[in-house]
């Protein structure tokens, strides 16, 4: 039995509005807000949650955008190795996530918090930063981190 090495990759297209239009975001991202609009723009019309996440570099400049998981009207499917493995392959030092409530309710949930502390745990781990989970929903957000509930 012959074993071959597959060689991982990303592959990636700009993230587009509804005409088409590339959604450029913030050079760096220090608070929520410096890459909120853009969020908005990007999930605000699923009609199934999506739980997308940003890879940044030491600076916190952004290196690329990545939709994790697409799930149902009212839950997604995410793990700390799905999310992790493409901060490793992106070379991020730090991750914001973010996914999206399709009954416009951006208030955070009991399932949004504990998958918040388990991918922080695992950032601290991997020794790679976890900024921030924003929560989208009806053109308004919530960040976890300006709520006192990131560590």
């Amino acid at each position: 039995m012959t074993m071959t090495l597959r060689e991982l990759t990303i592959r990636y297209s700009p993230a587009a509005d509804a005409a088409g239009h590339p959604i450029p975001l913030s050079r760096s991202v220090e608070r929520a807000a410096d890459i909120a609009s853009a969020l908005v723009s990007l999930l605000r019309e699923e009609a199934v949650e999506v739980f997308v996440m940003l890879c940044l570099s030491t600076k916190h400049r952004v290196l690329g955008y990545y939709e994790v998981s697409r799930g149902t009207l009212d839950a997604t499917l995410v793990h700390p190795r799905d999310v992790f493995k493409v901060a490793l392959l992106a070379n991020a030092a730090a991750i914001v996530v973010a996914h999206n409530h399709p009954s416009g309710d951006p208030s955070p949930t009991a399932d949004d918090l504990s998958v918040t502390r388990r991918l922080v745990g695992a950032g601290e781990l991997l020794g790679i930063q976890f900024l921030d989970h924003i929560v989208v929903g009806d053109g308004r957000w919530v960040s976890l981190n300006d709520l006192g509930l990131i560590r």
